[in-house]
């Protein structure tokens, strides 16, 4: 309101400035090679493009969580986890329901064998630990313990190299994520602009096994998580992507020497019935 001094209106000073309220550092787009998680804003429906100066295992037992970096995204979830390595920027979307379940480990300490983000099936053990962390009324820092037993592939699992030449390693991840994707290698080389003789070549070169072996071992290795979850020998056939029930289990039998059925009521049994 103005006042009057000798006779001319003069204006009140203006109240001193609020303070600005500082913009969360690293979160801009254009800035994502300097991007790190401190300071990073999280939303409700996501985090922008950041990365950390940790490594990071994701996972979502409610509600579905999708993260993108150096171009590919994956699908966290349920049933899959995901192994985020030191220094990959990336982004993040969630679901209204999502509940997400984080652990982090020292880039110093712990040797993660992964140079990208690597998605992986998460078994019931692995499960009821991250639960039981998150539910924990006293949070304590995720050591080797914790480390070793995200890490632990199935006990059961077969040898399963990852291709290193891009192309191939990013066919491989797009399997990993969706086992059943019923693409031949003629139609992965075709969807990836490459052809399907140096796609098969790099698979044998690098991993030692033919792209169907590799696919198979994916696949079943991808079973052996569904099994162990109750799911009946018909639907992980079909999940995991073989024509035919019969199929699935002579592929069963020929690598892990008993067909689905045996493995899964053993596995149901309990270490009696393993024994």
């Amino acid at each position: 309101m103005d006042t009057l001094v000798q006779g001319r209106p003069q204006r009140r000073p203006e109240p001193p400035a609020l303070p600005a309220v500082p913009t969360p550092r690293h979160c801009d787009a254009s800035a994502t090679t300097s991007a790190t998680a401190e300071g990073c804003l999280v939303t409700e429906t996501g985090h922008p493009p950041h990365r950390h100066t940790y490594h990071q295992f994701l996972y979502a037992p409610l509600g579905r969580v999708q993260v993108s970096a150096l171009e590919t995204s994956w699908p966290v979830e349920l049933t899959t986890g995901l192994w985020i390595p030191a220094g990959v920027t990336h982004s993040s979307r969630y679901s209204w329901d999502a509940v997400v379940v984080v652990e982090t480990f020292d880039a110093g300490r712990f040797d993660l064998p992964y140079l990208r983000p690597t998605p992986v099936s998460v078994t019931n053990e692995q499960k009821a630990l991250l639960l039981s962390r998150m539910r924990s009324s006293r949070p304590h820092a995720a050591g080797p313990d914790v480390f070793g037993r995200l890490s632990a592939t199935h006990p059961d699992a077969l040898p399963l190299p990852m291709p290193t030449s891009p192309t191939a390693l990013t066919v491989a991840e797009a399997l990993a994520r969706t086992p059943g994707d019923p693409r031949t290698a003629s139609e992965y080389a075709a969807d990836f602009y490459t052809s399907t003789t140096t796609l098969r070549r790099a698979f044998q070169a690098e991993t030692g096994m033919p792209f169907s072996e590799w696919r198979t071992r994916m696949r079943l290795n991808h079973a052996l998580d569904l099994l162990d979850q109750g799911q009946t020998v018909q639907t992980v056939s079909v999940q995991v992507g073989f024509a035919s029930t019969n199929g699935f289990i002579l592929a069963f039998r020929r690598h892990f020497g008993r067909t689905p059925g045996t493995y899964a009521r053993r596995n149901t049994e309990g270490p009696q019935g393993r024994a």
